[in-house]
């Protein structure tokens, strides 16, 4: 249920740095995105989404990524936060969901992480599976909690490193943004080659803001498309994934965490208090090992300078503030719980705005 139009698609450019191939959190190396979609009779509209690093290798162990994380606003849950803070490592997969249906999908991912690597919890320490949620409640019948364990394990199954599919999938089926449809969005960013040649790439799940706040491209939108509103005023949330290859630390990457919520700012989240928005950041371009023949290992990190640092918090700006509006882009007008409607952004209208400001050129 995506309408198959993206920003770059109709002109709008945001940000000054090229994108990968791709344009999508899967141009970094080692990346995969997985959806289930639930769309059933009238009131359930959810579902579940995977990012993975690293497969189900039978019996081995799984290696660890450095990753950070960055609370913009705590109304909200990320299982294994604390794990991430206190250690600074990822080793399972991260799955996106609803708010109800968190302890459902971690509890499946435990199971499925158990079949991968069985001496997980015996001989080997267990894995605490990464976990986040925002609230699809006004379109879909979240106490119903449907998502179950094969939904999981579908989603891990699905998932690839090629285009990923955006709007109305997965954890994004039900949810909505500054008024309108949203759901899966995401973006990347290529580093210039005599900057390091890295990729930086954002997949976000929007549920938050308001509509009167919506800024596209600098431009107030939300101030000049005044109608299709919803009918309840439901505070959701962001949940933000950022991957690179470059080789950073976890203090780096939490920065780097920090740096990608500006990207929420750009287009009109300020954090609102029921609002939960949450960014983590991973890295791919070092791998810990989890069982090694010594107690130390040899790692390549950046050097922290201004001219290796700044063009990827740039990019991860970047990435999320035009994976938000992909996400809004792709997504189509849902009916859901209760008869409750949530309308697409109209794009001949946005086009419209944009184009009195100037902001539409080609490519």
């Amino acid at each position: 249920m995506a309408r198959g139009i993206r920003a770059r698609d109709i002109g709008i450019y945001l940000g000054a740095l090229p994108t990968g191939p791709l344009n999508a959190i899967t141009d970094v190396p080692g990346v995969r995105v997985g959806h289930h979609t639930l769309i059933e009779g009238p009131d359930i509209r959810t579902g579940v989404t995977a990012i993975t690093f690293d497969g189900c290798r039978g019996g081995a162990l799984p290696d660890r990524l450095f990753a950070g994380v960055h609370v913009f606003s705590g109304a909200g849950e990320l299982a294994g936060h604390i794990l991430i803070a206190e250690w600074g490592f990822i080793e399972s997969p991260i799955f996106l969901t609803n708010t109800l249906s968190l302890d459902d999908v971690r509890a499946a991912a435990l199971r499925y992480l158990g079949e991968c690597y069985p001496a997980l919890g015996l001989t080997a320490d267990p894995i605490g599976p990464i976990v986040t949620e925002c609230d699809d409640g006004y379109l879909n019948d979240m106490r119903g909690r449907h998502v179950t364990e094969e939904h999981v394990r579908q989603a891990l199954a699905r998932a690839s490193a090629g285009p990923v599919t955006e709007g109305n999938v997965g954890a994004g089926t039900g949810m909505y943004s500054f008024d309108f449809k949203s759901g899966i969005g995401t973006a990347s960013r290529q580093i210039p080659a005599q900057q390091g040649n890295y990729r930086v790439g954002c997949l976000i799940v929007t549920n938050m803001g308001e509509r009167r706040r919506l800024t596209i491209a600098g431009v107030p939108v939300g101030e000049e498309i005044t109608d299709l509103l919803t009918t309840d005023v439901v505070e959701g949330s962001g949940v933000v994934v950022v991957a690179t290859d470059a080789p950073l630390l976890p203090h780096q990457l939490e920065q780097l965490a920090r740096r990608a919520a500006i990207g929420l700012g750009r287009v009109g989240s300020y954090g609102s208090h029921g609002s939960g928005e949450f960014v983590i950041a991973v890295s791919t371009g070092i791998v810990v090992p989890r069982v090694a023949p010594a107690p130390t290992f040899a790692l390549e990190a950046l050097i922290p300078s201004r001219s290796r640092l700044n063009p990827l918090y740039e990019a991860a700006i970047e990435s999320c503030e035009e994976a938000i509006v992909n996400s809004l882009l792709q997504a189509e007008t849902m009916e859901g719980r209760d008869g409750h409607v949530a309308h697409a952004i109209p794009v001949d209208r946005l086009l419209d705005s944009l184009r009195r400001h100037g902001r539409i050129r080609s490519s």
